[in-house]
């Protein structure tokens, strides 16, 4: 990290535009510290934007261009791999000195893959645009995240801009909603046509803003394209085994010899990392206990809640008619609550640590899931739907910042970009196999006409997303409690010293503070 003393409003202000800023410290953050954080919250934004505006759009897309609802949720993960299949190169390639020409380059290929997408109207290739536009964010996400924590120091600075940058992308997925709502109204294409203006403005604004970043020679390098290849080969391949598997046959050939390649190339894939000079992942990282819970449970944060909005808008406009609109209007309390909560988490997270956070959202979660297990033939907003609705937007405002915050924590600038491309690997990854396994279960059910039939084949998908985000929570709960035993010995220790006596409980919560941060 940069040193303290380099973060004075003072410098950064006299910094021409070509220079890097410097690690910010100071509560009061100038002109040009807002620009450059406005900008990188703009693609964020953006990418929630796009997201929400597609998900809504579904069931048109599927009508218009006569997809199977198989077919359909490849326009999801087609995103969702693009993005979580080369999130690791994005990662690597976001580490000095390429983060500002990899943001560029990134976002001018999504603007143009986003007007593909509105033109095309063949099934095949708008799931190649979704995962051309998944393969941009790769890069612009890590990209932007590494800029946010190198240029902040670690502490109230990072949390404050961390917060800040994930409530615009709440904000974007809220006004998403809406306006993926007003625009599949209109005609589907549009949700495509959209960002595009605004991509281009983001881009004009970041070619001004986002300091040129340089690095010593020590840390430049190539890039592991072996490695992109076979990770993001193993996931694509995996993912249409299981979509597949129930027509195939879950022990008939096929499937068995594909999950077999699938493991083939993870294997692969492991024995690059070992030997490349310059690998996706530096495999050590990865002993880091509080990145690697934080990875597990991204997974299932963003596995749980594809796997849900999928089957919840084909439940709302499908099985009982509601407009798009309607549905966006549904859904859009849990992006208000995230957009009104994220910010703040990082004064919370300050005083309980992220652990206890993470926990508490992935409980609410769990909770928000179970009771929409309870759909029937016809949906009950208020008792029902809205429930789930609110308890998701707490999980999303307690645990997403949170998971960023420990996932960075105590990582060496020359990594950020590596263990923010993890993360947020782990959020797509999770996405698109979670929702394979969702879409495998409710099976040819979901398209029935009939509303028992399908109510009948959502409810084990639903059982599965619940059972997901279970998972989640155990693994959350099982890092507060590795982590309370070790404050407590720490604590323990400390008071063996008579001299300190007076001081133990302020050096316990000390200890449990740093303990929950990861250092």
């Amino acid at each position: 990290m940069n040193s303290p003393t380099a973060s004075s409003p003072t410098s950064s202000t006299a910094s021409p535009p070509t220079s890097s800023l410097a690690a910010i410290t100071s509560e009061r953050w100038n002109a040009r510290v807002w620009g450059t954080l406005v900008v990188l919250c703009g693609v964020i934004l953006l990418d929630g934007l796009d997201v929400s505006m597609v998900g809504v759009a579904l069931p048109s897309i599927r009508s218009d261009l006569h997809l199977s609802t198989s077919s359909l949720q490849w326009v999801v993960s087609g995103y969702v791999l693009g993005s979580g299949g080369l999130l690791l190169l994005g990662g690597r390639a976001a580490d000095p000195p390429g983060r500002r020409r990899v943001f560029l380059a990134a976002l001018a290929a999504f603007t143009v893959a986003s007007l593909l997408g509105g033109l095309t109207s063949d099934g095949t290739l708008l799931v190649v645009t979704r995962f051309l536009k998944g393969a941009s964010a790769a890069f612009t996400a890590p990209a932007g995240l590494s800029i946010i924590t190198t240029s902040f120091a670690e502490g109230q600075a990072r949390n404050r801009a961390l917060s800040i940058y994930t409530a615009c992308g709440a904000s974007g997925f809220s006004l998403g909603l809406v306006l993926g709502g007003v625009l599949t109204e209109i005609g589907w294409r549009w949700t495509f046509f959209l960002p595009v203006p605004i991509a281009l403005t983001i881009l004009f604004a970041a070619r001004r803003l986002i300091p040129h970043d340089t690095a010593p020679e020590s840390q430049r390098g190539g890039y592991d394209l072996a490695g992109a290849v076979t990770i993001t080969a193993s996931m694509l391949l995996l993912v249409a085994t299981v979509v597949e598997a129930p027509t195939v046959g879950w022990g008939a050939a096929r499937t068995l010899g594909s999950f077999v390649a699938v493991a083939a190339l993870l294997t692969a894939f492991f024995q690059i990392e070992r030997r490349s000079a310059h690998p996706l992942i530096r495999l050590g990282i990865l002993r880091a206990a509080a990145l690697a819970r934080a990875n597990v449970i991204a997974m299932a944060v963003f596995g749980g809640y594809v796997g849900f909005q999928f089957i919840g808008t084909l439940y709302l406009q499908s099985l009982n008619g509601w407009s798009a609109l309607e549905t966006a209007l549904a859904f859009l309390p849990a992006g208000l609550l995230v957009a009104a909560g994220a910010p703040r988490i990082g004064p919370v997270v300050e005083r309980f640590g992220t652990g206890r956070v993470i926990a508490t959202g992935m409980a609410a979660f769990v909770a928000g899931y179970a009771l929409f297990l309870r759909i029937g033939a016809a949906p009950s907003y208020g008792a029902l739907l809205l429930p789930t609705v609110l308890l998701i937007g707490i999980g999303f405002a307690l645990s997403f910042p949170s998971l960023n915050i420990q996932a960075t924590a105590g990582v060496a600038d020359h990594e950020q970009g590596l263990a923010s491309g993890l993360v947020n690997t782990s959020f797509q990854l999770g996405g698109a196999i979670v929702l394979a396994v969702v879409t495998a279960v409710i099976g040819t059910g979901a398209a029935s006409h009939s509303p028992t039939a399908a109510v009948a084949a959502f409810r084990p998908g639903l059982a599965v997303v619940t059972g997901i985000a279970t998972a989640g929570l155990l693994v959350a709960l099982g890092g507060v409690f590795v982590r309370r035993v070790a404050a407590d010995d720490a604590g323990a220790q400390e008071a063996e010293t008579p001299a300190d006596r007076e001081g133990d409980c302020e050096r316990a919560e000390a200890a449990v503070a740093l303990a929950e941060f990861g250092l």
